[in-house]
């Protein structure tokens, strides 16, 4: 039996806010914006190159959620992902070397938290 993660859901005050965070600043593809009705609304956005998205909305979760820590985006130069995410107005940690695994933080403005990871040089 496959097992497949393939949408993390994640907290946000504000949709539009989050939305434009993780596609302006970050790169995500927007694969869905839907509003069902009764003031629900769902946003799944993707990494490019991923199989996994995360999903943002109103109704589709507790309100009182913590944020998610921790996330890892795996990428093949920290060093230049680091550097398009700064350019684009992301606060991105420096660079950590941890046993020859690369890794740099940044959160969005709701406080899930993301690691770049760079395995091996």
């Amino acid at each position: 039996m496959d097992m497949r993660l393939e949408l993390v859901p994640l907290l946000s005050t504000d949709v539009d806010r989050s939305k434009a965070f993780y596609v302006d600043q970050v790169g995500f593809h927007v694969d869905h914006d839907i509003e069902h009705g009764n003031g629900m609304r769902v946003v799944q956005l993707t990494p490019p190159g991923s199989a996994c998205s995360i999903v943002i909305g109103v109704g589709i979760g507790e309100p009182d959620a913590a944020p998610v820590r921790n996330l890892h985006l795996v990428v093949d130069n920290v060093e230049a992902a680091r550097d398009k995410l700064i350019g684009n107005g992301v606060a991105v940690s420096g660079i950590n070397d941890m046993g020859g695994v690369l890794y740099a933080y940044f959160s969005d403005p709701d406080g899930n938290s993301w690691a770049l990871q760079q395995i091996g040089r």
